[in-house]
């Protein structure tokens, strides 16, 4: 077996069965907050993990003030969001579907990193930061034209302020006061993130292909999610109910640890590494 270095006796131990019961095989992965830690990117229930106080898509739709709030933490944390840079984890898998090994990627996370990384196939279940799109005629924006957008309408904008980033790129506005909300260019419209709120379901359609991806594969890995959220166990589920191999790489528990065939706990970026290293490349 390849010599593991950097884990101690344990860890070293564990990422051997996961070597021994993921190699050969086609490999779908799910990803959660814990593998952009690495990139500056806050999670939501790690130790340590700040408060989370998310808009509920209720909130956003039915009031001006809350997507006034909304849209003044959103922008701010966006310019450190999206300078924020993929990491070795996501790194590695993108050399594992490279290598022939991983079949792609499903997240759970919007910050775009495994796009950036090199990954080719990435479902993203929650949507992304990178698309803004208008409510009433559909017309989709780039989140960064949006963005110079706000910052020629509000000129007041604290942008030098040293605001902590929250797990989704937003933070918490001292004040919103005054605060133009950006509208739709062609129809005056509302816009919207092109992710999922609290409250909102996933698309269907996007869940389907997620579930196509590990139908299509022989074991799963999921990497950096306690999978609180329940679209990320329906697919352990998929995989343990077709008996095939799970390999869960997070710090702490999470919900579907006596599922696993090999549970790890440790950090993302350190375990991917090793397992794009270790597991032969399928051609």
């Amino acid at each position: 077996m390849t010599v593991l270095s950097g884990f101690d006796t344990e860890t070293t131990a564990l990422v051997g069965r996961a070597i021994d019961a993921l190699a050969g095989r086609k490999v779908a992965i799910v990803t959660g907050a814990g593998v952009s830690t690495d990139s500056g990117i806050p999670d939501y229930r790690g130790k340590g993990a700040p408060t989370r106080t998310p808009m509920s898509v209720d909130q956003f739709f039915s009031s001006e003030d809350a997507r006034r709030r909304y849209w003044v933490g959103s922008h701010l944390g966006w310019r450190s969001f999206s300078s924020a840079q993929p990491n070795s984890g996501h790194r590695a898998i993108a050399e594992l579907e490279t290598q022939g090994i991983a079949t792609g990627v499903v997240t759970q996370n919007v910050d775009g990193l495994h796009v950036r990384a090199g990954s080719r196939r990435v479902v993203e279940l929650h949507g992304t930061m990178r698309r803004v799109f208008c409510t009433r005629c559909g017309q989709v924006f780039d989140r960064r034209d949006v963005a110079v957008r706000v910052e020629q309408e509000n000129p007041s904008l604290h942008l030098d302020a040293d605001i902590p980033l929250g797990p989704d790129g937003d933070v918490l506005p001292e004040t919103v006061e005054g605060f133009v909300i950006p509208v739709c260019t062609i129809c005056r419209g509302m816009l919207k993130p092109d992710v999922v709120f609290f409250g909102e379901f996933i698309p269907a359609e996007k869940f389907r292909e997620a579930e196509q991806l590990v139908a299509t594969s022989e074991a799963l890995i999921v990497a950096g999610s306690s999978l609180v959220v329940n679209s990320g166990i329906r697919l352990v589920e998929r995989a343990r109910r077709r008996k095939l191999p799970i390999v869960i790489i997070n710090r702490g528990e999470t919900r579907a640890d006596s599922r696993a065939t090999v549970k790890i706990d440790g950090g993302a970026s350190d375990v991917l590494q090793a397992l794009a290293v270790a597991l032969p490349a399928s051609h």
